[in-house]
């Protein structure tokens, strides 16, 4: 039975906090997936540098020298002479390769530039030394 106050509106969805919970969730994976972008070679103590800054390479080819000088190119041991030739045959395919020289604190200098120096003499190569804030 109807009553004659009844009205005859039809049955309505509201989806406005459909559409509020999805963008939270749209937001939180978003800002989480920032987080994971980032690349990284192997754990080093890397020194400290007020005038750091993020870099916004594509891919960079991270080379990390470990407190005993071990040189590794994303996380595979490597030589000198073949990280240079690995690197020297990217660059000779046309791309701009871009490197990341993820040093230890404790490595000497010496170390630090000799691979920097081998890296600089193959042409286009864009060089970026590691560091962290204090």
């Amino acid at each position: 039975m109807r009553l004659p106050n009844d009205s005859d509106r039809p049955f309505q969805i509201n989806i406005v906090p459909m559409i509020d919970v999805i963008f939270a969730i749209l937001a939180f994976f978003i800002l989480s997936t920032l987080f994971l972008s980032r690349s990284e070679g192997l754990p080093v103590d890397l020194p400290q540098a007020n005038t750091s800054q993020p870099t916004a390479a594509p891919s960079p080819l991270v080379v990390t020298i470990d407190r005993d000088g071990r040189l590794t190119l994303d996380r595979e041991a490597i030589q000198l002479e073949a990280l240079v030739a690995q690197i020297r045959a990217l660059a000779l395919t046309g791309q701009q390769p871009f490197v990341v020289i993820n040093a230890d604190a404790a490595v000497s200098h010496g170390n630090v530039v000799a691979v920097m120096d081998r890296l600089r003499s193959i042409e286009g190569v864009r060089m970026a030394i590691a560091t962290q804030r204090p």
